[in-house]
């Protein structure tokens, strides 16, 4: 895309590979736990150009989106926040790439734990808030319509 020498196609930031194809603001989406309002937060605070390709920033625009992705609190409001109210801790937080799904699988092992409606749901692989499950949502062996053999209309 560009033949410029100093240009990354992948950079690293809070563990996870960012293109650098992609502009700014969009390439910060394929972080996980980072959507377009955090991300466009972060480029507005940090003055950023959110049109810029990924690829061009230096590696001192690197470090500061890295240092405001773990310090979100002092960029963005609690209620954009995707964890308010910790559970372990009260605080407000917004965990991202594997700090995020080892948080979520957490969670889910204390509602199996604890035996709750929502964790024996998602131990025995069905829905879980609330859907029909009689029509939709059938997937492995309940595909389908079975009758029994000796049954012909």
């Amino acid at each position: 895309m560009s033949a410029d020498s100093d240009f990354k196609y992948i950079i690293r930031i809070a563990n996870s590979d960012v293109s650098g194809e992609e502009r700014l603001a969009n390439a910060l989406t394929s972080i996980r736990g980072i959507g377009p309002r955090i991300s466009n937060a972060i480029v507005q605070k940090l003055k950023l150009d959110p049109n810029k390709l990924a690829g061009k920033l230096d590696d001192k625009n690197v470090a500061d989106i890295e240092n405001a992705i773990m310090n979100l609190n002092d960029y963005v409001p609690d209620w954009l926040l995707n964890r308010q109210k910790d559970y372990d801790t009260g605080d407000d937080l917004h965990p991202v790439s594997v700090e995020l799904k080892m948080i979520h699988d957490e969670d889910l092992n204390r509602m199996k734990k604890v035996k709750s409606y929502k964790g024996i749901r998602h131990a025995s692989g069905h829905k879980v808030r609330g859907q029909r499950t009689y029509s939709n949502g059938r997937k492995g062996l309940a595909l389908g319509v079975s009758r029994k053999k000796g049954a012909q209309t």
